[in-house]
């Protein structure tokens, strides 16, 4: 972890993430019809901030720079929107996992009462092969073994969604919310301030 910190600056014990633009208007998406204030951010921007919190721990506190080049001066007011635009962009992504996990979660739970209809049902079959033909016939245990494969099987989908698919979207939730609410400073690029020594 520390050869990764290494890669980046950190002012006030914090990880900073620099993005340098000659404009505002390259920071978001020119093709969003929205205002200005609600505009989504450039899918290039976007990954490059998620990626550096994702390889990072979740509590690692990391601060935005972004570097105007093309503009010498900027209002409060400017700076404001900016700030304003790169949070909503990332609360509205948090709230698209909100979504996509309840909409998860209910195929997971529909899959598993699908899944545990039909196991429950292979048992019940199972048990009459049994009753009918004794478990010590060839053909009642290919039948009985088969009936149980099949079973265990309808169960993979659902164990698949509400123990492996709902954890990455839980973790992109948390990455996005943590972005929304870290610090962010808009500055024309002279005034960068200098790495410390």
């Amino acid at each position: 972890m520390e050869e990764l910190e290494s890669l980046y600056r950190k002012v006030d014990g914090k990880i900073v993430i620099e993005i340098d633009i000659s404009s505002v208007e390259q920071l978001f998406n020119s093709f969003d019809p929205a205002p200005f204030h609600e505009k989504e951010l450039d899918i290039n921007a976007e990954n490059y901030i998620v990626d550096v919190v994702d390889n990072f721990p979740l509590k690692t506190p990391f601060k935005l720079v972004i570097y105007l080049h093309g503009e010498r001066e900027t209002t409060d007011e400017g700076v404001q929107t900016i700030v304003h635009a790169i949070r909503s962009h990332f609360r509205f992504r948090r709230m698209e996992q909100d979504v996509k996990f309840r909409t998860k979660f209910r195929a997971g739970r529909w899959a598993l009462l699908v899944g545990l209809l039909f196991v429950t049902i292979a048992m019940i079959a199972r048990h009459l092969v049994f009753t009918a033909w004794g478990s010590g016939h060839l053909v009642s245990q290919i039948i009985s073994d088969s009936l149980l494969i099949i079973g265990w099987a309808a169960m993979w989908e659902p164990v698949t969604i509400l123990l492996y698919g709902l954890w990455p979207i839980i973790q992109q939730k948390k990455i996005y919310e943590k972005i929304s609410q870290m610090e962010i400073d808009v500055t024309p690029a002279q005034q960068s301030f200098e790495a410390p020594h």
